[in-house]
């Protein structure tokens, strides 16, 4: 593993997906300069509510609040992926639909607690507690965890 190390912030007026295209893209960019004839995968996770891109929560404050937003609504995990040898890049975006149950605020505080939300897209890890949060998804698992699989895996084999 090797850390792109950029600023993340989204630029005025930018749109979700172009967002998660643009980041998972700056990534590889970034990368693959350090790695020469290696293939080089990048990717980015994004949470959004409507057009709103949730944060990856860093603190206790950011996490509290995108859980409150996300309870008992629906959103979108958007995943950005950019694979790539040689100057030889594809890329792809997966949305993934997730709906959480409505959350009491016992909930929020014990999985505030858990400190499973840290660094994560919208405060949560799907693959942790928060798997009991869910009351619906609508496509990739995988994507929602942080790299969707199958997408990645049909990438890779475009580049043959």
């Amino acid at each position: 593993m090797d850390p792109a190390e950029l600023d993340e912030t989204p630029l005025p007026s930018e749109l979700p997906r172009a967002y998660a295209l643009r980041m998972a893209e700056a990534k590889h960019a970034a990368v693959a300069p350090r790695h020469p004839g290696k293939l080089v995968l990048a990717a980015d996770s994004v949470v959004v509510v409507g057009r709103r891109i949730l944060p990856k929560a860093e603190r206790e404050e950011e996490a509290r609040a995108c859980l409150a937003l996300l309870s008992g609504r629906r959103h979108r995990v958007l995943g950005g992926i950019a694979v790539g040898v040689d100057g030889k890049v594809r890329m792809r975006l997966v949305e993934t639909v997730v709906r959480f149950k409505r959350l009491e605020a016992s909930e929020i505080d014990a999985y505030i607690q858990a400190g499973d939300w840290r660094g994560k897209a919208g405060g949560y890890a799907i693959q942790g507690s928060a798997a009991a949060f869910v009351a619906f998804i609508s496509g990739s698992y995988s994507n929602v965890v942080g790299l969707p699989l199958f997408e990645t895996a049909q990438l890779l084999k475009s580049l043959r």
